[in-house]
């Protein structure tokens, strides 16, 4: 990470703190490693990013609904998942620092920094030997690399390693008033199980036809042994994910179109298209038949935002398996082979899965912005978060120009009559520039400011978050005003 990028990410975690969009969890009591609580602005954000997706997803689907499963499930549905057995992460411990960390992820920051410094080829060997390594399982050899490329502990400078050894990343609890007596059962590690064991109750309730998608939002919980990069790691997280049924022999095409959907989807936020990038699976999943993550190049490299998987008809199987209820669906449309009906199938699944923490945190980077105003009378700047309008966790700041003449009352008047379709904030204390300084820091994308000649004429002052213009207008024009500009149809029309 260069020292600019690494600038840029301290200080987007900093404003994070000072404006209310993400505090550590229990800060209070020292903090909870890897746990975050969303503030004021940050829920705001958070949700605005929920409705996008939704709208784009569910709104614009007319064969796609939503679904909200419970946290806590029936644990043979983990056991079918292969979660009980095969949920785990390769990790290796410092002894001199008595850190953890993913063996995986230290190789990978290798390859990172052999890319950045031209040995592309020295990067690709580095890449292949670890791939047939995490194929094969093979943890030893995950050592030797790690010891062969001189990987050194980034707490104690030290390569006094472990071996490595697989953790179980889900977290377990009881069912029942005695413990002894209880089942274990776990935090759900994903939310797609939640769709698959509900798959029948939705297609037959809402008398779907193939191909239809469910989609979820929903917390999951791993216990991530290693907690860095703010929220890009944590053990309690959010996804926005989406689970498409398709017949068998379509997945292909299938797979290709919510791979161009879902980046078309990033982009229409205005993100340079440079910053993404689709990165292959080399290992995949032995049910799986293609997967690719959608990366963003945040400060510290390129990281997984999105997954789009074809998990073929694995899961649905495996509930049949171990539920012992059918799982197949009647296809009555024709097959034009054979003049049929496609008949008795289990769907094969297509799936796109979104990190809302990780979208969260694009956003502000992306956003964050220190721009310098000065002019030769005078030195100036501001910090400004560019937000996309409809993502604004405020849409509008409403100032009157002094505490009195019955400009707080004409400004509350205003408010009130806007409030209903829009999150608003009333300020009236300190001088109009740093008002308007701490809106651009929340990103909010406009500030209306009442004065006297309001009370003459009923217009207003509306200024622009992003070029700080001015223009005077009408105060019953001001509704349709904000709305065509904070409107979902910007992005999704």
């Amino acid at each position: 990470m260069s020292n600019s990028t690494d600038e840029l990410f301290k200080n987007v975690i900093s404003h994070a703190k000072e404006y209310g969009f993400v505090f550590q969890s229990s800060e209070i009591y020292d903090g909870l490693s890897a746990v975050y609580d969303y503030g004021q602005a940050g829920v705001e954000l958070k949700n605005n990013l929920k409705t996008y997706w939704w709208k784009a997803m569910v709104q614009m689907h007319d064969n796609i609904v939503g679904l909200d499963s419970a946290i806590f499930m029936h644990p043979t549905i983990w056991k079918a998942s292969g979660h009980v057995d095969g949920f785990s992460d390769p990790m290796i411990d410092n002894k001199d620092s008595n850190k953890r960390y993913r063996a995986d992820q230290l190789l990978e920051d290798r390859i990172a920094k052999l890319d950045e410094e031209g040995k592309t080829s020295e990067a690709e060997e580095l890449q292949l030997e670890m791939d047939n390594a995490l194929k094969a399982e093979d943890l030893p050899r995950l050592k030797e690399l790690i010891i062969e490329q001189n990987i050194k502990c980034p707490v104690s400078g030290t390569a006094n390693w472990t071996d490595v050894r697989q953790f179980n990343l889900m977290f377990s609890t009881q069912v029942g008033a005695i413990a002894d007596e209880s089942d274990t059962i776990y935090l759900r590690p994903e939310t797609a199980q939640g769709i698959f064991v509900n798959y029948l109750n939705v297609q037959k309730s809402g008398r779907m036809k193939i191909p239809f998608g469910i989609a979820q939002i929903g917390k999951a919980f791993r216990n991530e042994v290693i907690a860095r990069q703010f929220i890009i790691r944590m053990r309690e997280f959010e996804q926005m994910e989406m689970q498409y049924f398709v017949r068998p022999g379509t997945q292909k095409e299938w797979f290709e179109k919510w791979k161009a959907a879902r980046l078309k989807w990033h982009l229409a936020l205005g993100t340079d298209e440079a910053k993404y990038r689709y990165h292959e699976h080399t290992k995949l999943a032995f049910y799986a038949d293609a997967a690719y993550d959608i990366e963003f190049d945040f400060p510290f490299g390129f990281k997984e935002v999105e997954g789009i998987h074809s998990r073929t008809n694995y899961d649905l199987s495996q509930h049949e398996k171990f539920s012992r209820k059918k799982m197949q669906y009647f296809d009555p449309e024709v097959d034009p082979e054979t003049g049929k009906p496609f008949g008795n199938y289990i769907p094969y699944v297509i799936e796109t899965s979104i990190g809302l923490d990780r979208m969260f945190l694009l956003t502000m980077i992306n956003a964050y912005e220190e721009e310098d105003l000065s002019t030769e009378e005078k030195q100036d700047s501001r910090t400004v978060l560019r937000l996309h309008p409809a993502l604004a966790p405020v849409k509008a700041a409403i100032f009157p120009l002094t505490k009195k003449d019955g400009l707080p009352e004409k400004a509350r008047e205003i408010m009130d009559a806007l409030k209903l379709n829009f999150n608003l904030q009333y300020e009236e204390k300190d001088a109009i520039g740093k008002r308007y300084r701490r809106q651009d820091a929340i990103g909010t994308p406009f500030c209306i400011t009442v004065d006297h000649q309001t009370l003459e004429d009923n217009t207003v002052t509306i200024r622009h978050r992003d070029s700080m213009a001015q223009e005077r207008v009408p105060a019953d024009q001001l509704e349709k005003i904000i709305g065509d500009l904070v409107s979902w149809k910007n992005l999704l029309g």
